[in-house]
């Protein structure tokens, strides 16, 4: 299947296949409350799918535990019988002779999930799903709600549906969870045309990749979420090489969300060990870890108090830990984890981050956000950075942008920072995802590809695959342009007579009139302060014990182009005409009154 038969399917599956599931919840009404309801459900979905992925080998695996119940190591053996899935669940009972003898369900039900390897026990403890069937068994629901899931619709097993969009089907049901609690702020589901563009732009910075015998990478999302960036990296890269290696590695503080990416993990045959659970912004589960790629679109406007402690104990770490150059506002911490991850990359590894627009311009010169973004352009380490159609997520129609950072850039790039817009690259849908109302198809991912690897200032036009026109602009600045100096201009207090007022032969300052000036950051202060200060203060002085050094991306104004403004001759007649035609019609209605 092409990749853009995947990106177009993927959500119309997903939605069709969350809704069914979603549908249990009419069952729940009245022992749980709406926000309550993705409690049953997405664990439900979770022993579901492990339930489908293992029912091929069931009996192998329980003739196997026969034989080896006995030992003290028998994991390997009934792994292996398994089919060689990393779980597998010992107990006699399946979804359909569970709800064969309705009258011991509840007892029954508790030996199923008692069957399951521990790593499996695990995800079910974080989803602290015992106290849900304790609750279930009161309400008198279990029988019904384990009914639901055995229809032919709610078949999950690997045949019907795939790893990515099983992912999907998760994501849906989180963001429904989300949303009935009204959980929208961070809540940002990437969606798998955005990942592959992502994948494609690290790829295409990768002059390594295809080298030796194809691509062998490891990749870490900092928020996984249900891992679907990682499992949608990895899809993507094996479409560019069949026998590509992929190890992926993530980090997740939700556990319902981390449930669901583990137990992605452990069906796709990976190393569930590198899925961790906790904060990644106060307790870093990958300390010392080095990556070749590292893709996240981590929350935006989400406050870090929280972390604050941990958080403040590793900037005082200096150079030594993830945050040496500085500390964002407490309000959004979307910052730190581009520290983070630049912290996780090895010499020669890249990232591919989503941020929104406050990352390319809040904060003044000195300030945490200014500092990071200094730190970052003047190692040399920020290739390029996209700006996305609006619309393209599912719950937010802001602006966003892509940051590409590597530590081992081009020689050609030296210097340089590429800021790319395509904003105007992009299929309409023919159905709505939420706010997703726009694709990045394949003819649009290869427009920015394209401008991306070419690295020169030019626009590029395209048409997609439905006929319509795609445009990309890109501009290559001079890194040194986005910085600048602040300084401080003083005026001297003078008294009465006009007179400048003297202390220890220095001018006193006027405290009321300070002002402050941006001055390039390659353009020299005193030359500037000629010409742009003193013809209309020729009294001022610079405070250079206060010059601070600021950094600002303006993307905007890069890309502005100036729309000339119709003749004000034409702007009256079309008002007379238009008044001309008012009054025709007033005196139409009362008659010529």
């Amino acid at each position: 299947m092409s990749s853009n038969d995947l990106i177009t399917n993927v959500g119309k599956n997903s939605n069709d296949t969350a809704t069914l599931i979603w549908s249990v919840a009419d069952d729940l009404v009245g022992a749980y409350k709406p926000h309550e309801y993705g409690l049953v459900i997405l664990p439900m979905t979770v022993i579901k799918r492990f339930h489908d992925c293992l029912l091929p080998t069931h009996q192998a695996v329980l003739d196997t535990y026969k034989r080896v119940e006995k030992l003290a190591v028998k994991d390997g053996f009934l792994r292996k019988a398994a089919g060689n899935y990393k779980f597998y669940n010992t107990s006699p009972f399946t979804f359909q002779t569970l709800i064969a003898d309705p009258d011991n369900i509840v007892e029954n039900f508790k030996a199923y999930l008692s069957g399951f390897s521990d790593n499996v026990q695990d995800i079910l403890a974080r989803m602290e799903f015992d106290a849900q069937v304790k609750h279930m068994e009161e309400a008198g629901l279990l029988y019904q709600v384990i009914s639901d899931f055995c229809t032919d619709k709610g078949d999950f097993s690997p045949e019907k549906i795939s790893a990515v969009d099983m992912g999907y089907v998760f994501e849906n049901l989180v963001r429904r969870f989300s949303e009935s609690y009204n959980e929208e702020a961070g809540a940002h589901f990437t969606s798998r045309d955005i990942i592959y563009l992502m994948s494609d732009l690290l790829v295409a910075g990768d002059e390594s990749a295809f080298k030796g015998d194809g691509i062998s990478k490891t990749v870490y999302d900092m928020t996984m979420g249900t891992s679907q960036m990682l499992t949608c990296m990895e899809e993507r890269l094996k479409q560019m090489d069949a026998d590509a290696d992929v190890t992926a590695f993530g980090q997740e503080f939700n556990p319902f969300t981390f449930g669901i990416a583990k137990a992605d993990m452990l069906i796709r045959g990976g190393d569930p060990n590198n899925m961790q659970f906790g904060d990644t912004l106060s307790d870093d589960k990958f300390s010392g870890y080095k990556f070749d790629y590292v893709i996240s679109n981590p929350p935006f406007g989400i406050p870090w108090k929280r972390e604050e402690k941990e958080v403040t104990a590793e900037f005082k770490k200096g150079e030594a830990g993830r945050f040496a150059p500085g500390l964002p506002a407490k309000g959004d911490g979307q910052l730190l984890f581009m520290l983070n991850g630049l912290a996780k990359l090895k010499d020669d590894g890249q990232m591919a981050i989503i941020q929104n627009g406050s990352s390319l311009f809040n904060g003044d010169a000195g300030s945490g956000p200014s500092e990071i973004r200094r730190y970052l352009i003047e190692n040399d380490w920020l290739d390029a950075i996209v700006q996305l159609p609006n619309n393209a997520f599912y719950n937010t129609g802001i602006a966003t942008y892509i940051w590409l950072v590597m530590k081992n850039r081009p020689e050609e790039h030296l210097g340089k920072v590429q800021l790319i817009d395509a904003s105007k690259c992009c299929s309409a849908r023919r159905k709505n995802i939420g706010s997703k109302n726009v694709d990045i198809t394949k003819a649009c991912r290869d427009l920015i590809v394209k401008a991306y690897g070419a690295y020169v200032d030019k626009n590029y036009e395209g048409v997609d695959e439905n006929g319509s026109s795609i445009v990309v602009k890109s501009k290559v600045m001079d890194a040194v342009d986005f910085g600048y100096n602040k300084i401080v201009v003083e005026t001297p207090q003078t008294d009465e007579n006009g007179n400048i007022i003297m202390k220890k032969n220095k001018p006193v300052a006027d405290t009321s009139k300070r002002d402050t000036e941006n001055v390039p950051l390659a353009e020299d202060i005193d030359a500037y302060f000629e010409r742009e200060v003193i013809p209309y203060n020729p009294q001022a002085w610079i405070d250079k014990s206060k010059i601070k050094v600021g950094y600002e991306i303006p993307f905007t104004r890069t890309f502005y182009e100036y729309q000339q403004i119709e003749p004000s001759e034409k702007i009256a007649a079309r008002i007379e005409e238009y008044e001309k035609s008012l009054m025709a019609k007033l005196h139409d209605l009362f008659g010529g009154e």
